[in-house]
């Protein structure tokens, strides 16, 4: 096991829970929620900062519960590198047919103060060297073949 050092840097800031032991995703509370109107964007602080090893990465997907919402995170996955030290926070994208012609927000689901709304899930990076070479094992079961190339 490791330990991920954790500061608390709003009053509310809960650490990152699991429902169950088996989780891999550790779930961020929202200690604020705004709208930011020049991206239109809705924008969730964790009021967390974390210290993540040398050697691993923290990864930030949105919760299975975001069907309940008209969202998207705006960058599909967050990544926190080991050097950063600043708030854990999740941008998203609303569905655009909920956004009026104005720029305003119609009615739809946004993510509150005290609520789940992401989840880190911490992995090793494992040592990579890229190196060039003239050819490729193309000897397996796919070879080049893109999207789609699986079938269905």
């Amino acid at each position: 096991m490791i330990s991920i050092k954790t500061k608390l840097i709003h009053p509310d800031a809960k650490l990152p829970t699991r429902a169950h032991t088996t989780d891999a995703g550790f779930d961020l509370y929202c200690v604020e929620a705004k709208w930011d109107a020049k991206y239109k964007q809705h924008v969730c602080n964790s009021g967390i900062a974390v210290e993540i090893p040398e050697g691993f990465v923290g990864l930030l997907f949105p919760r299975s519960s975001i069907y309940r919402t008209h969202l998207h995170l705006s960058n599909a996955v967050g990544v926190i590198d080991s050097g950063y030290r600043g708030e854990v926070t999740a941008r998203f994208r609303v569905d655009p047919n909920t956004i009026g012609k104005d720029g305003a927000r119609k009615p739809h689901r946004l993510y509150q103060r005290g609520e789940r709304f992401a989840q880190l899930i911490i992995l090793p990076i494992p040592a990579v060297e890229f190196i060039e070479v003239e050819e490729l094992n193309d000897n397996t079961d796919r070879g080049a073949n893109g999207y789609g190339s699986s079938g269905k």
